[in-house]
């Protein structure tokens, strides 16, 4: 491995870690500094801290290697986020702000839940507490495969001493830096280096495709439409050979935006409410061009690996293969850094949200009422570092698919989160019963029908997306409970 990729990536470790000690002598002296960065972030700072945390990734991994495989039929999954994070911002942001505030200065979903239904209040922390906690160890797993995929394609052999492969050393050092930045400086410090992170990654996404076409060995758009024209025609079409009910599940994963605890919570934790649309601007753009730059590069990286006789084994290591092959090293391993970056501010936010569940919905809830907030802090780190361990072994299967471990956990929390989330913010008859409904009703569901393997093929034809059914049938159960069961008043009219 060149000198200069481990200069590079060195270079970025170090960042990292020193953005986690400014954010431990700034903001961890009480729970919501540690949990939530004391609700001061900038509008630049939650708008890309919200999209590095929430691509993860699959952005530069499970996308490019669907497109890869598919064409563009699989670009309709990056369309219907963009539609969903647009909603996602507009609907529920500038509520949440707001609400968690107004209902008793929330700093968590699970305790938000609770004070705004107040008759279920301990059986919405509680349920809500161990949904995030079994969905998001899913997830963060997720994002230690990337990490374990990068070291095993990238440094093929330097980690292979003594029984460590080079996945596992991946998976080891990736939460190891993960750990000690998120464990020492707490929300600040995922907040501040997924801003970081989220500007390296959308500069990757940008240098990567235009090198891919216009480089040496590219040839340009006409010749990479021509490349892939001769391979196979329906590369390049948006719905040939696309099912409906294939492309109603590619779209339907902006569902699950209303219900990601990891993204919402970085609403909460905007300085001011009018904060929230610029915000939402410098999002959205962000993730306009991390995407375009993702299905790109999957799309003309197949027609340049066929054009210079390439065989890429895993089409999910696309992104890596092609940064070691085409850039100085120095840009390699920036590269590279660009793709950890996206898998680490995934993996920070995730454990970070965790922690604060099991912290905050647990500890103080049944273990001790009457913590202290330094006390809280210091359990919050330890439960940080309890959840990591956990998706080290759903992770220990080199074998494991990026984009389908994210797609299980997406729908979990969509299902479980998302339709509740929208009802208690805009709906003033949602009641206590009707959101326990909802919670355990979208997370049972996503449970059973991925058991039952209808994700994969349903009645015979292809499989359904879980979000598709877990959504509506709780969205259906909050309603319907609400309106047979009492209103409780537990709504609090917000005077402006």
């Amino acid at each position: 491995m060149a000198i200069g990729v481990w200069i590079s990536l060195i270079g970025y470790f170090a960042l990292m870690i020193a953005i986690g000690v400014y954010a431990m002598r700034t903001s961890t002296s009480s729970s919501e500094d540690y949990m939530l960065g004391g609700r001061s972030l900038s509008p630049k700072v939650a708008a890309l801290s919200a999209g590095a945390s929430d691509m993860s990734g699959w952005l530069l991994l499970g996308l490019p290697g669907a497109m890869f495989v598919s064409g563009l039929g699989s670009a309709w999954i990056g369309i219907g986020l963009l539609v969903g994070a647009f909603f996602n911002w507009t609907l529920v942001a500038p509520r949440l702000r707001e609400q968690t505030v107004h209902y008793g200065n929330a700093i968590t979903i699970p305790s938000f839940l609770a004070n705004r239904f107040p008759t279920q209040a301990l059986s919405l922390r509680t349920v809500s507490a161990i949904v995030i906690v079994i969905f998001f160890a899913v997830y963060t797993a997720s994002g230690l495969v990337a990490g374990g995929k990068l070291f095993e394609s990238a440094f093929a052999g330097i980690f292979n001493f003594g029984g460590l492969s080079d996945y596992a050393a991946g998976i080891s050092i990736t939460l190891g830096v993960v750990l000690i930045y998120t464990v020492v400086g707490g929300f600040l410090a995922v907040s501040m280096t997924d801003f970081v992170q989220g500007c390296i990654m959308m500069l990757a996404l940008v240098i990567m495709p235009a090198v891919v076409l216009f480089g040496e060995g590219g040839g340009g758009y006409a010749q990479a439409s021509q490349t892939l024209n001769e391979v196979d025609p329906t590369l390049l079409s948006w719905t040939e050979g696309l099912t409906f009910i294939g492309w109603l599940s590619a779209v339907t994963w902006g569902l699950g935006y209303f219900g990601q605890p990891h993204i919402i919570v970085r609403f909460m934790a905007i300085r001011t409410l009018k904060d929230v649309p610029i915000a939402r601007n410098i999002g959205m753009s962000w993730m306009l061009i991390s995407l375009i730059g993702a299905v790109s590069l999957g799309i003309f990286g197949r027609a340049y690996a066929v054009r210079n006789g390439m065989d890429v084994a895993d089409p999910e290591t696309i992104f890596i293969v092609l940064s070691n092959l085409l850039f100085h090293p120095l840009i390699t391993g920036f590269l590279y850094a660009a793709l950890l970056a996206a898998v680490m501010s995934t993996i920070s936010s995730q454990l970070l949200v965790s922690s604060s569940s099991l912290t905050e919905d647990f500890y103080r809830l049944f273990l001790r009422k009457d913590a202290t907030d330094k006390e809280c802090v210091t359990v919050g780190r330890v439960c940080v570092v309890l959840v990591g361990i956990v998706a080290v072994i759903i992770a220990s299967d080199p074998d494991s698919q990026v984009l389908a471990l994210v797609s299980n956990a997406w729908a979990g929390f969509g299902s479980a989160f998302g339709p509740l989330i929208i009802l208690s913010l805009m709906w003033p008859r949602t009641n206590g019963a009707g959101a326990i409904a909802g919670m355990v009703v979208g997370a049972a569901t996503v449970i059973i029908w991925i058991s039952l393997g209808w994700n994969g093929s349903f009645m015979g034809g292809p499989g359904v997306y879980e979000i598709i059914p877990g959504f509506i049938l709780a969205f259906i159960a909050i309603v319907l409970v609400s309106n047979v069961t009492a209103d409780a008043g537990e709504y609090q009219h917000i005077t402006r």
